[in-house]
Order: structure tokens, then C-alpha cells, then sequence
């Protein structure tokens, strides 16, 4: 079983005496045999794709011939992590069906039977005129080479580096590996709707190079080196960084518009945007034919699985941002086929992303124009909520050895008074407009402080009629503030 990306196997066979044309021609024609298909064809080797299948989204086997030594190799096609030994049969298959072949040939007739192969090789050949086997266009040589930039490779490596730069960064300021708290993404530039609307618009850029832990961002990475390394060569560096940049951020006013009180992070709405670009791409014939079967089934497991996962609540993934990055990915992919079309005007190619980045930004702003205007109010009041709260919790700082009549008076004067002065503020924000979570929150606050002051009355009580016959209703009550706190997200006092 082959594990990496895509999985790999690899192994060198010594042709024993046998002319490297006449394995050449019976290899291609063993494969073709098995139902592969021939992509590319040269006197030195050729490239064959094996089909889809339920076990398989198909791999690309390839042969190389270097004087008595053939190299062949099969690598997968799709997003696959494992590949359950599927390289190393297609690799051991082919060399039986050659040997097979050889042996078929008969002493009597080989002559014309290799000649009708030969024939048949050459005629495929000529049709596919299809380049050397040995390019120098060789894209992963090994893991390192996903990181570095290359011609034709240049924009993808750059923005892997930087997501990784980025959750390096947080590691070092104390954020944990792989369940990091929602303070510590926000404080790190999540997308978080009530910040947003307060101005910090900043966050629907900065939330697409931020990942919530190390599995997050492993199989984000895994998936856009995937889909980037495809359609950064037909884009080129200008248009794949536009598209990039642009569906990321339609993704996250689109996660805006549909969340009221969710913090949200990571590059998927963005690499959905490149998957919806690709699926654009593949129906007007940008992308090679022989790839089109293999991606539209990539593409299609890739987003459908991950749109259905994050249809349960309790999986924590951003449908919004999904399904508007890959729509915003449809519109940029054929807003992009003209200037493709014509590589060497560089007014169309330009002129395209300026009209996306024109439109985008009017979305944009329409959108602000959406957002609850009362948050930031909400936000300024709240700063009083938290400033009253301290006031009555100070009962709880009094030294030891504090005479009855001044605790009496702390609860009385300052707690009951304060939590009933919340309670006040908390009843005025059914006149502002919010969203529905934070008006979920008001109310168990409002529970909470009600809460609070049933206790202190019963406290009061006890100090002041010297008993203990008021315990169990004051521990009942700390037992529900315990739990309500938890359900608020915050610690117990």
C-alpha cells in the first residue's frame, strides 16, 4: 500500500535480451488490451491511463525505456491518500500482459504479427503527436519540491508556505496544535460577523490563511496542491492569484451574510473556488480530454462529500463559504476563457481580473450595507454588562474576618443592585437589531443574572438570620450558574 501524493510505485525492469522497440510495442498494445487508454506515445516509452473503477479513480502508468532497463511507474490520479496496492498490480499486470504478448507472437509468424503492432503503435503515435516521455516538465520530483516555486508552479507553492508559515506562527504564540480556543482564532483574524460589522474588514482576507488546528490545515493543503497544481499552468501566476484571492474572499462575505455568530477559518472556500473554476474550464475543453472523466469525478466526491458533512451541525464546517466559493469559482473560470483563449493580450487578461475585482468589491459593499447595523452598539454596551458584573462579584473579594453588617451591605447595596442594573440593559437591546444567536446569549444572560440574585437574596438571608437552613437552595442556584456558564463559554467566579 502506497501512502503520499499522490501515492506512487515505481520499479525498474531489465529487459533480458529483448529489443526495447519490440517491448515497446507489445507494452502499449498489452495496455491498450487492459482497457487503458494511451495518452502519450515516443520512441522511447509512452503514458497510459488506467480507468475509474468503485476501488479507484484511475492512475497514470508510465514507461521509459533506457537502453536494457525500462522504468515504469503508476501514480494516482486523484485525491487519494492510499492507493491499497493498486500501483504495484497495475505495474506487475503489464509486465505479465507483455510477457504474454512475447509469447503469443509464435516463432513462425513473428515477423508479420509484430509488424501489424508496429503499425498500429505508429498510427497511434502519429495522431496523438504528443511530446518525449523524458520532459523536463516534471513537476514533484520529491516532497521538498511541493514548496518551492517553479516555472509553471510559482503562486501555488508561495500560498501553501504561507498558510503553514501562518500556523507555525500561532503554535509559537501558545495556540494549541490542534484544537485552538475561538479567542485565539479570532485574535489571529477569523472571520467573526460582529467584528466584521464593527469595520474590521480585514478579516474575510486574513480568515483564508488561518486553519483550526493541524488536521485542518493538512487536508486543505493536500486539497489545493491538488487542484492547484492543475490549473495554475493553464491560469498562469496572474489570473491563478486573482482567482485564488477573489473566490476566498466571496467565500467569506458569502459566510458573512449566512452566519450571524459563527467564527470561521480556513482556505476551503478558496480552493472550492478553484474547484468550481476547474469544473468551468472542463466544459468549454481548456483541460486535456483524457483528464476530464478522472477530475469531474475528483471534483464531484470532493464537494459533495464535504457540502453533505457539513450539513450536521456537530461537524463545525462552513457551508456557506463552501458553496459560495465554488459558485464565485464557476463565474471566475469562464470570466477567465477569453484572456486563455488569447494568451498574448495581456489588456484582456488584466482587464478580466479588474472587472472581478471591480464586481467583487460592489458585492462587498452591498453586502456591508446588509450587515445589522446595531452591533457595534450592542458590542459598546456590552463593555457596561462586564463592568457592572465585576462591581457585584466584588462581594467575593472581601477579606476574611469582614463584619456581618458589611457583607449585608456589599450584597444588598452593590451585588443585587448591579445585577439588577444588567438585567435593566440587557431588556433594552430588544429594541436593537441582532442576530438571532446573540439574542439566544441575551437571554441566558438574562437568566444568569436572575440567577445571581436569587442567590445573594439567599445569602443574605442565612448571614442575617444567623442559619445554615438556606444551604441547599444556594448550592441548587450555584449549580445552575455552573451550568449556564458553561453554556455562555465562561468561567465560574
Amino acid at each position: 500500500m502506497a501512502v503520499g501524493f499522490p501515492p506512487k510505485h515505481v520499479k525498474d525492469h531489465h529487459l533480458g535480451g529483448m529489443d526495447k522497440d519490440v517491448f515497446l510495442v507489445l507494452a502499449s498494445h498489452s495496455a491498450q488490451s487492459m482497457g487503458w487508454k494511451l495518452l502519450f506515445i515516443n520512441e522511447s516509452g509512452f503514458i497510459a491511463r488506467t480507468p475509474f473503477s468503485l476501488w479507484s479513480w484511475g492512475e497514470k502508468v508510465k514507461v521509459c525505456i533506457d537502453g536494457e532497463v525500462a522504468r515504469i511507474s503508476s501514480q494516482c490520479i486523484g485525491s487519494q491518500l492510499f492507493d491499497w496496492g493498486k500501483n504495484k498490480d497495475n505495474i506487475e499486470n503489464l509486465l505479465t500482459a507483455t510477457a504474454d504478448a512475447e509469447h503469443d507472437l509464435g516463432s513462425d509468424t513473428t515477423y508479420l504479427n509484430y509488424n501489424v503492432l508496429r503499425q498500429n503503435f505508429n498510427q497511434i503515435k502519429n495522431a496523438l503527436l504528443l511530446q518525449p516521455v523524458d520532459s523536463n516538465k516534471k513537476r514533484f520530483l520529491n516532497f521538498l519540491s511541493i514548496f518551492k516555486p517553479i516555472k509553471g508552479y510559482y503562486i501555488l507553492p508561495i500560498l501553501i508556505n504561507i498558510n503553514i508559515i501562518v500556523y507555525i506562527a500561532m503554535l509559537f504564540s501558545g495556540v494549541h496544535a490542534l484544537l485552538p480556543n475561538t479567542q485565539d482564532l479570532i485574535r489571529w483574524g477569523a472571520n467573526f460577523h460582529p467584528l466584521v460589522e464593527m469595520g474590521q474588514w480585514w478579516r474575510v482576507f486574513t480568515s483564508m490563511f488561518l486553519h483550526v488546528g493541524a488536521i485542518h490545515l493538512i487536508l486543505n493543503m493536500y486539497a489545493l496542491l491538488f487542484i492547484g497544481s492543475i490549473v495554475e499552468p493553464l491560469l498562469g501566476k496572474t489570473r491563478f492569484l486573482a482567482s485564488y484571492l477573489l473566490t476566498g474572499v466571496f467565500a467569506s462575505l458569502t459566510s458573512l451574510w449566512w452566519n450571524d455568530f459563527s467564527v470561521s477559518a480556513g482556505a476551503s472556500g478558496a480552493i472550492f473556488g478553484l474547484y468550481g473554476l476547474t469544473l468551468a474550464l472542463l466544459s468549454t475543453r481548456l483541460l486535456t480530454k483524457a483528464s476530464d472523466k478522472s477530475l469531474i469525478i475528483s471534483i464531484a466526491v470532493f464537494v459533495v462529500y464535504n457540502i453533505l458533512f457539513g450539513l450536521k451541525n456537530i461537524s463545525g464546517i462552513d457551508n456557506a463559504a463552501h458553496i459560495g466559493g465554488l459558485i464565485s469559482g464557476v463565474i471566475t473560470g469562464y470570466a477567465m476563457i477569453p484572456s486563455m483563449r488569447d494568451k498574448d493580450n495581456v489588456t484582456l487578461k488584466f482587464g478580466s481580473v479588474g472587472i472581478l475585482t471591480i464586481a467583487l468589491c460592489l458585492i462587498a459593499w452591498a453586502a456591508s450595507t446588509k450587515l445589522n447595523s446595531d452591533i457595534e452598539a450592542y458590542s459598546r454596551e456590552m463593555d457596561r454588562f462586564v463592568y457592572m458584573e465585576s462591581m457585584a462579584l466584588e462581594v467575593f473579594n472581601l477579606p476574611e474576618g469582614t463584619p456581618s453588617e458589611t457583607i449585608l451591605s456589599e450584597l444588598k447595596d452593590r451585588g443585587i443592585y448591579y445585577w439588577q442594573e444588567n438585567i435593566k440593559l440587557l431588556d433594552s437591546f430588544d429594541e436593537l437589531d441582532l442576530p438571532l444567536a446573540i439574542k439566544e446569549r441575551n437571554r441566558k444572560l438574562h437568566s444568569y443574572c436572575e440567577l445571581r440574585i436569587k442567590s445573594y437574596k439567599l445569602m443574605y438571608k442565612a448571614i442575617e438570620e444567623d442559619t445554615d437552613i438556606y444551604r441547599f437552595r444556594i448550592q441548587e442556584c450555584d449549580n445552575q450558574l455552573i451550568k449556564i456558564m458553561a453554556e455562555l463559554g465562561v468561567e465560574r467566579h
